[in-house]
């Protein structure tokens, strides 16, 4: 039975989002796409049906929503018959949404922690502020919610769960390593909403070591870690999202994440820091006018969705995880390289946005089969990791395992 779904947000992961369940309609039924401007979901439409996306003849349409409005959320999951709710807008909106679909039955899910516009890097488990709050909540009245089924977090909990499942005894250490090695050819730009981007990485770099919270602070700690396809990497330690479910549910692991940042990258937004113009609090000019210098910068910067035409090179994602297997020790990456070009002669967006976007629809596919509808909330390390990969490997973003036997596709299948 088609299960219709409603994706909220109208950026980069959107269109991919929009893209992937158009090929895929013929179990995900009508698809309905809804932002603040009406005008960026029309868009998607229009492209969607320029690439000639749908799989079978369904219902595409755009809506304006103000997704921070939980009774308009609510009255359009209800018009629309929508049974699968995708959020990939502003991770401002997330218990916002989360509370609309808690109310009206229908399945839920996101791709990047809730944030409050107020605060900047809340103390940890980022989740256990926000999200589980609604965990007895979401059980009690059997709505599933599946948390951060974007890449990183997302896909980056399944290989972790693959590892423990498959390829460990026991795991001592997760470090899972994000490298764009793409070029976008503009001076300065972030590949996702720079206001989200940005307040990533202002406040304490979190990992779990120890069986408990380090803190470091941004730039602070660096590695080169040598991948497949993209070669030798310099990363920094940097706080995650998913280093926050990770750490409760990995059996005690250290779980670290890092980020690769060029020079040019970490100048520009050294200065910008140090000037002040990345707080997100207030300030008076001296014409009276009161701004906040964060969205200053967002508005100057370039959309990320107009980086995609011009976008070159590869992404090559992971996780190295290490521990023992049958008492002897043991080291794997498993993890997925992805082309800007590619994702945007396919759907349009930038390799970051498509290894976002992606896995939400690979999740929605799991939800209407039954496999992943579990009724309750989850972080997708606690599902069931080798559906959830499979339908990756043949939607587009396959999964490779490098070890001591070599670099090799991993099937599903």
């Amino acid at each position: 039975m088609k299960k219709n779904v409603l994706i909220i947000g109208a950026g980069g992961v959107a269109q991919v989002v929009a893209h992937k369940c158009a090929q895929n309609n013929d179990i995900l039924g009508d698809i309905h796409i809804a932002s603040r401007t009406k005008s960026k979901c029309d868009a998607i439409v229009d492209s969607v049906r320029e690439k000639n996306s749908m799989k079978v003849e369904a219902g595409l349409t755009a809506h304006a929503l103000d997704a921070l409005d939980i009774a308009a959320t609510k009255a359009l999951i209800e018009t629309t018959g929508v049974e699968i709710v995708i959020n990939v807008g502003s991770a401002f909106v997330n218990m916002s949404v989360l509370q609309a679909c808690i109310e009206t039955g229908v399945a839920y899910m996101d791709t990047a922690i809730h944030e409050d516009p107020a605060k900047i890097c809340e103390t940890p488990p980022w989740y256990g502020n926000h999200e589980w709050k609604r965990r007895e909540l979401c059980a009690e009245k059997g709505i599933t919610a599946i948390l951060g089924v974007g890449f990183d977090p997302g896909v980056v909990n399944a290989y972790a769960r693959l590892a423990s499942d498959d390829y460990f005894d026991t795991i001592t250490d997760i470090d899972i390593v994000d490298i764009n090695a793409g070029s976008h050819g503009k001076y300065f730009a972030t590949n996702f909403d720079p206001e989200i981007n940005f307040r990533e990485f202002t406040g304490v770099v979190y990992s779990w070591q120890n069986g408990q919270w380090q803190t470091n602070t941004m730039f602070e700690i660096g590695k080169e870690f040598d991948l497949p396809v993209v070669g030798t990497c310099k990363a920094y330690m940097t706080g995650h999202d998913e280093i926050h479910s990770l750490s409760r549910n990995m059996g005690g692991a250290d779980v670290r994440f890092w980020m690769g940042f060029g020079d040019h990258y970490i100048n520009v937004f050294t200065v910008l820091n140090n000037l002040g113009l990345l707080s997100e609090q207030p300030v008076k000019t001296a014409e009276g006018l009161d701004v906040v210098p964060l969205k200053v910068v967002k508005a100057v910067l370039p959309d990320p969705s107009s980086l995609a035409p011009g976008y070159e090179g590869k992404t090559c994602i992971g996780d190295f995880v290490k521990g023992s297997k049958n008492g002897e020790p043991r080291e794997v990456f498993i993890y997925n390289v992805a082309d800007h070009k590619e994702a945007y002669e396919e759907v349009g967006s930038q390799g970051i946005s498509y290894t976002a976007g992606v896995p939400p629809v690979a999740a929605a596919l799991l939800i209407a089969s039954g496999e992943w509808d579990v009724k309750t909330m989850v972080n997708v390390e606690e599902l069931p990791p080798k559906p959830f990969l499979d339908i990756l490997n043949r939607i587009g973003l396959p999964t490779r395992i490098k070890d001591s036997e070599g670099d090799r596709a991993l099937s599903f299948s």
